[in-house]
Parts: structure tokens; C-alpha cells; sequence
């Protein structure tokens, strides 16, 4: 028999947790449209309601929650609805927000990933502008000074829209106006997710369903696997012992002439690592991993087929052909540490082999 594979890219999504699978199980006796004023259409806004509150207490957030599809339409959401200005954008952030908001001016990052607070601090002075900062990047696990970056931003009478895809369910949430969250970045189900709202006056209503400011009718049963994925998340995350065998890793990588991304990061999350392989290109490695059995990514899965150079390595100014090396190995809540060890053993006999 082959050996089980080991799968190492949590940041792209991450398996379903049995929690959520029992309580989408449960939601689909509810299946019933939401917004039906009968008798199974009110049991499924009750199983709905509570699954929203349940969401809001587990990630402490006291406003708002609009329920989505997941972070992408979040995201479009708030870009093309907040009631402020011209949005501002940091140089790293997802393809989800670029996208959103084609238009958007772009802020430039420092080599350690974090972005320039005093550019930030001149572009934000124009009229009440959103901001969109990423808490963690899902290609090299820096994160952003949220805290700072809310300063700046509530003093030019501005709002933070913070993309905590990768940090919901891991980490407390940032300080912020909004916030997007993906439910299969923690466990959940795909197609579910949620854009956090303080006050819903900070967006304008386009009519239809979650109290006129999104249109559809709501996952009853992706809502609930949410909300139970979330309540599962453990604190830490990961098990630290888990992740103990990237520290030796990371002193062979500097050794074998490999680059250990993380050394130059502002705030490097444990939970995705940027490694440059000496002599062999990410597209190589990420092929090599997989026959090897071991599920990697060359950077976001959003972007990783297209072959291209990263933009997020190029905005920290990372030297191509280090980038061109890069890959991205990221942890999850089943992750265990037989499966991180046999990752680095692969890892070091590919690259002293390279």
C-alpha cells in the first residue's frame, strides 16, 4: 500500500473539521428558505440567527455580521459599498481585493513586508478614504500592524476594512471597522463566510437578503458548519510542538544556501512558511513534493498556476530569482508532527541534491 499523503497547504484551504461536517448535517434538516414566513422557513432563520450570534461570540466581535459566500464576495461587498472614499490598498493584498477594486491606489511595502506607515499616513489625509490591509498574507504569513495601521487610519476619519481570511479562528481579530473571514480557512466549509460590520451605516444597502445589504439566499447549512468550526478552534491554533521541527529546518535551509523567508518578515505568523530552495525552481519543487507525496504551493492558490513571479515577493523586493524558488508550506488544525518532520527530511535531501 502507498503511504498516506501529507498535506501542507492549509493557507489555500483546509479540510473539513468533523464539528462542522455534524452541523451541516443538521443544517440540511433546515432546508427551507430563511426568509420564508412559514412554519420550516422560520425554523431555518432560527437555526440561522443563532449560528450568527454563535460566530460573533467566537470570534468576540461586537457589531454586525453580514453572512456571504466566502471572502471574495465579502470583500466586493465592502469595496463597493462602504460609505467612503476612494479606497486604498496595500501592494500585497489578496487577488480577491485587487480584483474588487481594480481602481485603487496602491500602497508600497517595506522589504519585511509590513506597509509604509508614512506613505500610508499621506495617501489616508484625502477624503475619508477604506483601507484594506490584510492581518496576515497568505503567501509569506507576515503580518500587519493592524493596530497602527487603525491609528492612522481613524484619525484621517477613514475605514480599516482588515482581510482576516488567514488569521480568523487562529488568532485574535485585528482592530478595524470591517472584516472579512472564510470559513475553509479554519476548518469550515467552502462557500461559506462573512463580512464583520461595527455599524451597518457603514455600508450602503443594495437590497435583498441579511437585512437589505446582500443579495441570496443564505447557506443554512455552511452558516452552521461555520459557526462550529469556529467554536472548535483551539488556542494556540497549532500545537507549538507541532511546528518545532521547522526551527532545524530553518538552520539547514541557511546552511544549504536556501533562503528562510521568514528572517526578513516584520511578523512572521508560525502557521505559513516562504522557503527558497537552492538550484531548483518552486514549479520543480512543488511537482517533486507531490510525487513525493506532500501537498505544497508555489505561493497563493488563487495565483499559483499561472506560472508567473509572485507580486507579493516582488512588492517586498525580493530578488528574483530567490522568489522564482519560493515556496509555500502552511499548517493546519490536523497537522501533525510526524507529517512536518517527514516534510523537512524531503526538503533537506531535495535541496542537497539540487
Amino acid at each position: 500500500m502507498s503511504p498516506q499523503r501529507i498535506y501542507l497547504d492549509h493557507a489555500a484551504t483546509t479540510p473539513l473539521r468533523p464539528e462542522a461536517r455534524a452541523a451541516m448535517e443538521e443544517g440540511f434538516e433546515s432546508w427551507a428558505n430563511p426568509s420564508s414566513p412559514h412554519a420550516q422557513g422560520r425554523k431555518a432563520r432560527e437555526a440561522l440567527e443563532s449560528a450568527r450570534e454563535r460566530i460573533k461570540a467566537a470570534l468576540g466581535w461586537d457589531g454586525e455580521v453580514i453572512l456571504t459566500s466566502g471572502a471574495s464576495e465579502a470583500a466586493a461587498l465592502a469595496l463597493h459599498h462602504a460609505d467612503a472614499g476612494p479606497p486604498l490598498v496595500s501592494a500585497v493584498e489578496h487577488d480577491a481585493i485587487l480584483q474588487a477594486a481594480p481602481d485603487a491606489e496602491r500602497l508600497p511595502v517595506r522589504p519585511d513586508g509590513a506597509l509604509d506607515l508614512e506613505i500610508l499616513m499621506e495617501a489616508a489625509r484625502r477624503e475619508r478614504p477604506l483601507v484594506a490591509v490584510q492581518q496576515i498574507n497568505s503567501e509569506t504569513g507576515n503580518g500587519q500592524n493592524l493596530a497602527a495601521i487603525a491609528g492612522v487610519v481613524r484619525q484621517a476619519g477613514g475605514l480599516l476594512l482588515a482581510d482576516c481570511a488567514q488569521s480568523a479562528g487562529k488568532m485574535a481579530l485585528a482592530p478595524c471597522d470591517m472584516a472579512i473571514i472564510s470559513a475553509h480557512k479554519f476548518g469550515g466549509p467552502i462557500g461559506a463566510g462573512a463580512l464583520l460590520v461595527k455599524d451597518y451605516a457603514m455600508l450602503r444597502p443594495s437590497g435583498g437578503q441579511e437585512r437589505g445589504y446582500r443579495r441570496g439566499t443564505e447557506n443554512t447549512p455552511g452558516v452552521l458548519g461555520m459557526a462550529a468550526a469556529l467554536e472548535a478552534c483551539a488556542s494556540p491554533y497549532v500545537d507549538p510542538r507541532v511546528l518545532e521541527p521547522f526551527d532545524e529546518l530553518a538552520q539547514e535551509c541557511r546552511r544549504l544556501g536556501g533562503t528562510w523567508l521568514s528572517d526578513r518578515l516584520s511578523d512572521p505568523t508560525p502557521y505559513i512558511r516562504a522557503i527558497a530552495m537552492p538550484g531548483m525552481s518552486a514549479t520543480a519543487q512543488v511537482m517533486r513534493f507531490d510525487m513525493a507525496g506532500i501537498a505544497v504551493s508555489q505561493g497563493s492558490a488563487c495565483s499559483s498556476g499561472t506560472m508567473k513571479t509572485s507580486r507579493v515577493l516582488e512588492a517586498m523586493q525580493v530578488d528574483p530569482g530567490i522568489a522564482a524558488r519560493t515556496i509555500r508550506v502552511s499548517v493546519g488544525w490536523n497537522t501533525s508532527r510526524a507529517e512536518v518532520e517527514r516534510f523537512c527530511e524531503v526538503w533537506i535531501d531535495r535541496a542537497a541534491k539540487a
